[in-house]
């Protein structure tokens, strides 16, 4: 049988998809045992008990000035700025995403000007959003969202400006308003739509949230990575993006499996 045509069962694909990362943390241990084996005050390839130790202290111990655990601190508020850039970023580009494909008018007046802020570098627009939101909350979830809603609008606008026309004429045929069009026959098709854009934008969305952080911030994974990258800490930088990779995979994960169970008609035989 050729490859193209072969079918990989849910259990074998996840065994294959494991053994890449355990192929690299082998070498990655190699090569630190090495390193550690000629100069056992390494600081670019630490050890796991390396690690383990440096990271102790922030998982386990109350900070000694904010009394909080930083690596959990650090975690829930990368989460909460994400969740609401995320958040903000879908609903608005369900929005703006369904009058664009489904209404010419709007897709002629608006959908230049989409275009234009998508190919906007959104790290070039930090510094005018920390002068004009401050260094809070608001211009780190303002990043986000601008970093990734025009990406989400346009995928969304051009999967409804694809339906077949016959479909549409067949509704207004039926008696289907322009409201009901929108509610009844795009929504529907836009919903897994959005979701696959949300899990495109989740890489994104982590650099523009650890660049944020990292800037202006006192708390936050990106914030702390950036801290205590002036003392060569790899043992705490590499347990760190680790972390921000599982949370990632996690979120990714828990999007695709809502997008098969509340769509499964959109996943067609993949479901």
């Amino acid at each position: 049988m050729r490859w193209v045509n072969r079918r990989i069962s849910r259990g074998n694909n996840l065994l294959l998809g494991v053994i890449p990362i355990l192929l690299l943390v082998v070498i990655y241990l190699l090569v630190a045992a090495d390193r550690n084996a000629i100069n056992p005050n390494d600081k670019i390839f630490p050890l796991p008990g390396a690690m383990i130790q440096a990271m102790w202290g922030l998982v386990f111990e109350p900070d000694q000035l904010s009394g909080r655990l930083l690596f959990w601190s650090d975690t829930l508020a990368s989460l909460r700025r994400l969740g609401i850039g995320i958040g903000i970023s879908a609903l608005s580009a369900l929005f703006v995403g369904l009058m664009l494909g489904i209404l010419p008018p709007v897709r002629a007046t608006f959908g230049m000007l989409v275009t234009g802020i998508a190919v906007i570098p959104p790290i070039a627009l930090l510094p005018i959003l920390f002068i004009t939101f401050g260094l809070g909350e608001t211009a780190k979830v303002a990043l986000i969202v601008i970093g990734i809603a025009p990406f989400m609008t346009r995928d969304i606008a051009a999967h409804i400006g694809s339906l077949p026309r016959e479909q549409i004429v067949k509704a207004q045929t039926l008696g289907a308003s322009t409201w009901q069009l929108i509610l009844r026959v795009a929504l529907p098709l836009a919903m897994p739509r959005l979701i696959q854009a949300m899990r495109l934008s989740l890489g994104p969305a982590w650099v523009f949230l650890i660049s944020a952080e990292a800037i202006a911030s006192d708390i936050g994974l990106g914030y702390r990575i950036f801290l205590v990258r002036r003392y060569l800490a790899m043992d705490v930088i590499l347990p760190y993006v680790a972390w921000i990779a599982l949370l990632a995979a996690t979120i990714d994960l828990i999007l695709a499996t809502s997008s098969r169970r509340l769509f499964p008609w959109s996943h067609g035989e993949n479901r």
